[in-house]
C-alpha cells in the first residue's frame, strides 16, 4: 500500500513537472495582445495549438509525427551541404558531420564540416559550425587545421536564410483562419 502511494506521488509530481515545463518562454509584451481571444485566434491560425473538433476527425488514422524534415534548420543545413558526402548524421543528437571532400582540382586539399544544432529556433546562435582543412603532401603526410572566419560565417548565413524561407513557408501553409470566437 505504501509503494502504491509513493508511486502515485511520483507520477503526480512527474505530471506536474511536465505541465510546468511545457510552458514556453514568455513572449514580448509589445507584440502580444492582452486580449485572450486574439491570442487564441493568432495561435490557432499559426498552427500552434489544437482544436478539439479537428483532432477527433483523424481518429481512424495514425498519429501525427514530427520528423527531421519538419525542422527548418536541419533541412536548410542538409540543402546547403548537399554536394558533400555525409559521414555522420544524427537528428536526435543534433549534429551533421560531412566526410572529407575535395573538388577534384586539388586532390591534396580537402575540407570537412561539422554542424551542431544548439536549438531548433531559427536564430544566429542556433548553430555551431566548424570547418576543417586537410592538406597532404606527396608522401601522404597530412596536416589538419580548423578554420574560422569567412567560410563559417557564409555557411551560417546561407543556412539561416534558407531556414527562414522554410519557416515562412511552413507558417503560410499552417495558416487556417479561426472562426470560433468573435473578437470585439
Amino acid at each position: 500500500m505504501i509503494n502504491f502511494k509513493i508511486s502515485t506521488l511520483f507520477i503526480l509530481l512527474g505530471l506536474l513537472f511536465l505541465a510546468l515545463s511545457s510552458c514556453g518562454p514568455p513572449g514580448d509584451a509589445r507584440k502580444v495582445s492582452p486580449n485572450p481571444d486574439e491570442r487564441v485566434k493568432k495561435n490557432l491560425e499559426e498552427g500552434r495549438g489544437f482544436r478539439l473538433d479537428t483532432s477527433m476527425k483523424n481518429s481512424g488514422k495514425g498519429g501525427d509525427f514530427m520528423f527531421a524534415s519538419a525542422n527548418e534548420l536541419w533541412r536548410a543545413s542538409l540543402d546547403i551541404i548537399e554536394f558533400m558526402p555525409l559521414s555522420s548524421v544524427n537528428y536526435s543528437g543534433g549534429i551533421i558531420i560531412t566526410d572529407w571532400y575535395s573538388d577534384g582540382d586539388n586532390l591534396d586539399e580537402s575540407v570537412k564540416i561539422s554542424i551542431r544544432f544548439l536549438t531548433n529556433e531559427v536564430r544566429t546562435d542556433a548553430l555551431d559550425i566548424k570547418v576543417f582543412y586537410k592538406r597532404c603532401n606527396q608522401m601522404m603526410n597530412c596536416k589538419i587545421t580548423q578554420k574560422t572566419g569567412s567560410l563559417v560565417a557564409e555557411l551560417k548565413k546561407k543556412i539561416l536564410n534558407k531556414a527562414a524561407i522554410y519557416k515562412k513557408q511552413k507558417k503560410d501553409k499552417n495558416f487556417k483562419e479561426y472562426k470560433g470566437l468573435k473578437i470585439k
